[in-house]
Parts: structure tokens; sequence; C-alpha cells
């Protein structure tokens, strides 16, 4: 038996080598008909074929660009009319560009929050409905201690990330007395490919040296975190920020 056996999870962005698919391969371990969303249709179909052969299941492919409302919204009907029902969302999608704010173009600004943020809405937006018909469902949404912290060059990343912290308790607040749990993750350091096309290999040495473990987080080691949120094992916990972090003070 495993913990999510019988659910339908969609995780967007769950078609890259970071923590979307790290969860998405957790879910599905845990017995989770698991949605690969991504905004790149050929990777997320090859992401659900892998898995399928695996783990011995098929397992829905969608491509969808969550700055976009329309496709977030087929997303979700195209869910619902393969599995009929939607019990877990986890808002994975993110983009960051550094850039000091005195030179940040507008299109830098409204692309990262349109990732991050909004992506984060509308997702959550389009699933509510499903999940407040049955009176069930968990939502985790990626934050990040930046959105704590700040850093340099990265103010819409931070912001982005601290909007998504205060959406995350707003949300928990509105449905709670409906069945619905929401709650988010705030990793400090999971290195990914993504990462180093984002940072120098001298910023990331500083921010692996900045852990007290001396490396950074394992995809699945925050995955595993988010199947802690998502499951029977944290059913008193929502409009929660979970830090997973070992960062020096």
């Amino acid at each position: 038996m495993g913990m999510l056996d019988g659910q339908v999870a969609i995780v967007t962005a769950s078609a890259g080598a970071g923590i979307g698919q790290a969860t998405a391969r957790r879910f599905a371990e845990e017995g989770a008909q698991v949605v690969i969303s991504d905004a790149h249709g050929r990777r997320a179909q090859e992401t659900a074929e892998a898995l399928g052969q695996e783990l011995g299941r098929e397992f829905l492919a969608l491509e969808a660009d969550v700055t976009d409302a329309g496709h977030v919204n087929r997303m979700v009907e195209q869910t619902l009319d393969r599995h009929g029902r939607i019990d877990i969302l986890v808002n994975n999608a993110a983009r960051n560009i550094l850039a000091p704010v005195r030179e940040m173009p507008d299109e830098t600004w409204h692309t990262v929050l349109d990732v991050c943020l909004n992506g984060t809405f509308y997702c959550t937006r389009a699933v509510l409905p499903h999940m407040l018909e049955r009176r069930s469902g968990a939502i985790v949404n990626l934050a990040s201690v930046i959105g704590w912290e700040a850093a340099v060059d990265q103010a819409a990343y931070a912001t982005a990330k601290a909007g998504i912290m205060a959406f995350t308790r707003a949300v928990a607040a509105e449905v709670a007395h409906e069945g619905i749990r929401v709650n988010a993750v705030a990793p400090s350091f999971a290195p990914n490919p993504f990462l180093e096309r984002v940072y120098t290999e001298e910023q990331l040495e500083a921010f692996r040296q900045h852990q007290l473990l001396g490396r950074g987080a394992g995809p699945r080691e925050i995955a595993n975190v988010i199947l802690f949120l998502v499951s029977d094992l944290s059913t008193y916990m929502t409009g929660e920020v979970l830090s997973v972090s070992n960062q020096h003070p």
C-alpha cells in the first residue's frame, strides 16, 4: 500500500531534472496517478513514458504554460476527463532571471512574476472548484528561503516567492473549512541543471559553503517533504510555509 494510492496529482514543470520530476516520481512510487505537466510538450511525454516503463503503468503527459490561464484550464479539464478527479496540486513551475533593480527590464520583472506567482494563482484557481465540490484536496506551492532573506540581483524572484508565501496562507484560510489543505515549502539550495544556467560556478560554490551540511539538497529530499505535506502524515497542517534548509545563520 502506498501513501497516495488511488489519488490523482498534477505537478507543474515536472519534466525537468529538478524538484518537479522528483516529486512526480515520489508520488508515483506511492501509488498516485501523476499528471506530468510542463511547458515543453515533448519533454513531458518523454518523462511520462520513462516513468511508465519504470513503474509499469501509464501516466498522462500534458503541455501547459502556467502563465496562460487558458492552458492551465485545459490542463485541469484534460486531467478530469482522464481521471475524473484531482486530489493534489503541486505548483512547482518557476523562473529566475538575475538583474539589479536599477537595470532590470520590464520583461524580466514580468516574466519571473508571471511564471512563479501568476502561474501559482492560475493553477490553484483552476483546481479549487473541483476540490471544493469534493470537499477534499491538498495543494503545495514552491516558495524559497529567498522569499524571507532576499538576495542580491534577485528582487523579482524574492518578490514572487514572498508573494507565494502570502498567497498560500490566504488560500488556506479561505478553504480550510472545506477540507482542503494548502501549504508551501521553502527550499534553500537544491542544485539542478537549470541553476547552472542561472548562476556562475563561483555563486553555486558559495551557496554550498553556506549550508551546514556542506552541500545542497537533492531534488528527492525536497520531494519527500512535499510528499509529507500532501499525505495523511500532515493532516493538521495548513497555511504553513515549511523551510527545507540547513543554512548558516
